[in-house]
């Protein structure tokens, strides 16, 4: 067989279109749209905006309700290797928080999953959130800026707060003062979006 056919062979059809970049979300209820309809959270408005701003990734949401940094630390090697995301939006801590885990432990298993994401080639966007006041000032402020220190130390893009406009509203929160309705989604979304859009970019530019 000539060397040129059998190159051709190799390469697979030609003409042929490369996956679409992958962008993969690890989070908890915030990012399930628990008590609302899937359909009708964040991360599935997402999909039609990236498609409006004409750009080529695919999602998938690995989001699952009451999970912790830990819970997200043990399944994302499998998620890394079965789907190969360009970007990574990692959206974790908030039941750390809730159940009063050391800032230091939240901040060591994010920094671990930050960097398992870029060592496997992606790009990552944390996005933060904010604990309810009854937790106590100190607490609170620690677990806030351990966000921005674990960004800082890693080079991650950060949202420092999911709900920004949203939390202290309480029209757009469920009854258990936690979790967004369906109207406070396309929020969340505009409060993520400026964060993800450039990695998005710099993806869809590497893919092409």
């Amino acid at each position: 067989m000539p060397v040129l056919v059998f190159a051709m062979l190799l390469a697979g059809p030609v003409g042929a279109a490369a996956p679409a970049p992958r962008l993969l979300v690890l989070g908890d209820s915030l990012s399930a749209a628990f008590g609302t309809a899937l359909d009708q959270g964040w991360v599935s408005l997402l999909k039609a905006r990236i498609a409006e701003a004409g750009l080529p990734h695919t999602v998938v949401n690995a989001s699952i309700s009451g999970d912790t940094t830990a819970g997200g630390l043990s399944r994302l090697p499998a998620l890394l290797k079965e789907h190969r995301p360009a970007v990574v939006v990692i959206e974790l801590g908030a039941n750390d928080g809730l159940r009063g885990f050391p800032p230091k432990q939240i901040a060591a298993v994010l920094t671990a999953l930050v960097e398992q994401s870029q060592q496997a080639g992606a790009r990552v966007l944390l996005a933060g959130v904010r604990l309810p006041p009854n937790y106590g000032s100190g607490y609170a402020e620690q677990f806030q800026a351990l966000y921005l220190e674990v960004a800082q130390a890693t080079g991650a893009a950060l949202v420092p707060r999911l709900l920004a406009g949203v939390s202290d509203r309480r029209e757009l929160m469920q009854p258990d003062g936690l979790h967004p309705t369906a109207a406070a989604q396309p929020k969340m979304l505009d409060n993520v979006w400026p964060g993800l859009l450039p990695l998005l970019k710099a993806t869809a530019d590497a893919e092409g």
